[in-house]
């Protein structure tokens, strides 16, 4: 426990220092070769609690600091150490004196006292802070930031407090059958004679009772299933793809939608990334299902870098966004992202519309897609296109779950919106 503690604190500190919390994990997993797989898996589930939860537990702390805490360290040692005493199910007297034993590995042995105290009156008066907490403010009933709470209540004015609580929830493991290698069925049936719970959810996509590593799916390896979120696996089938057709996958890693695309029919692929180190997991994903395309690194926004000239049948645009769909899987993104950052993410995503507009056949279609909630990404960044470009033409999707184009985060699946556009 005291590793967990001491590296999940550590994240959450880079994390509000502006970084990538699998980046962050990542790194310490490598500098840490001798933590056992269960350590590793302690480790994020701690760092994902307490970020998930940061709203709710920085409230608590400023209820039981007599006053400012100036050393961040310390400070995120106590968000892990409340995080495990208010939502875990470690016994609480370890949680305690592994907390006082890491802040005294850190060479912070002043703190002991403080750290000890704390948590104690925690565990004294949890019921009671908590709720206090949460009633001190909206941003820590429901652990978002203030903005962002206001933005959900302003575009959503019924669904905005069920979309923070989705975010806040852990998310379905999902998987999607490999159709190449035989129907969901038949892949229902591996599950169960391994003794995994699952259940079918659409056409290749299959919700599991409780996550899995891969290496515990019946043949994982060899291609048969992939993991992607059931909304993620709408963008092929809404993509329209027939065999023989000329297909991009602008903003491909990790390759998921390439892959799903090419299971769904013979095409010509170009999967794209501007991350040549992101595009290599595509190459990967595309090998073990058994699957080919042509691979390029580029900047979806600049097709003089990497077009060759020849009209695409279909493009699948799915932009560089917010995120702010896929929150549960990615808790670290509701902090580190700023109001601000919205409008950038539309301007960034108005240049790639326009941009692969020029490479779409006349007749062809895109399907401009992101994993956000928000209207400035979504409905009104196609309508704006739509009145810029005369040629194009919103078409209708065949899914009846997508409301607008949006698809909300719920216990099935993440947060998507999808827009197919025809050119005349």
């Amino acid at each position: 426990m005291l590793e967990v503690q001491r590296h999940a604190s550590f994240a959450v500190g880079r994390v509000l220092g502006g970084r990538n919390l699998n980046q962050v994990l990542q790194g310490i997993f490598r500098q840490n070769p001798r933590l056992t797989p269960q350590q590793r898996a302690a480790i994020q589930d701690l760092s994902f609690g307490a970020l998930r939860h940061l709203g709710r537990l920085d409230a608590v702390l400023g209820l039981l600091l007599q006053k400012p805490l100036s050393d961040e360290s310390v400070r995120c040692l106590l968000r892990v150490a409340l995080c495990q005493l208010a939502f875990g199910k470690t016994s609480p007297h370890a949680v305690v004196n592994h907390a006082v034993e890491t802040v005294r590995r850190l060479r912070k042995a002043s703190a002991a006292g403080l750290v000890n105290a704390v948590l104690r009156n925690f565990l004294r008066q949890r019921e009671a802070l908590l709720d206090q907490a949460a009633a001190a403010s909206e941003e820590a009933r429901y652990d978002h930031p203030q903005w962002w709470i206001a933005k959900l209540r302003q575009q959503y004015p019924r669904a905005w407090p069920s979309l923070l609580e989705a975010n806040n929830q852990h998310p379905p493991m999902t998987l999607r059958v490999n159709r190449r290698r035989g129907p969901a069925a038949a892949y229902l049936s591996r599950l169960s004679e391994a003794g995994i719970e699952a259940e079918p959810l659409g056409a290749e996509a299959i919700r599991l009772g409780r996550p899995a590593g891969v290496d515990e799916l019946p043949g994982f390896r060899e291609g048969a299933v992939s993991v992607q979120d059931a909304g993620a696996q709408r963008a092929a089938h809404l993509l329209g793809v027939r065999d023989g057709m000329r297909v991009l996958d602008a903003c491909a890693a990790p390759g998921g939608k390439t892959a799903h695309v090419l299971e769904l029919a013979a095409v010509e692929m170009l999967a794209l990334d501007n991350d040549g180190e992101r595009l290599e997991r595509v190459r990967e994903n595309l090998d073990r299902l058994g699957l080919r395309a042509e691979l390029k690194v580029g900047d979806a926004a600049r097709p003089e870098q990497w077009w060759d000239g020849r009209p695409f049948d279909r493009i699948l645009a799915d932009v560089p966004c917010s995120a702010s769909g896929v929150v549960r899987r990615h808790p670290d993104i509701k902090w580190l992202r700023r109001e601000e950052d919205i409008a950038a993410f539309a301007a960034g995503q108005a240049a790639i519309l326009s941009a692969l507009w020029r490479t779409l056949a006349s007749g062809g279609k895109l399907l401009y897609a992101t994993c956000s909630v928000f209207a400035e990404e979504n409905q009104r960044q196609v309508a704006a296109f739509l009145q810029r470009q005369p040629d194009a033409r919103l078409l209708p999707l065949d899914d009846s779950a997508l409301d607008d184009g949006q698809l909300l985060p719920n216990d099935r699946h993440d947060g998507f919106y999808y827009a197919l556009l025809g050119k005349e």
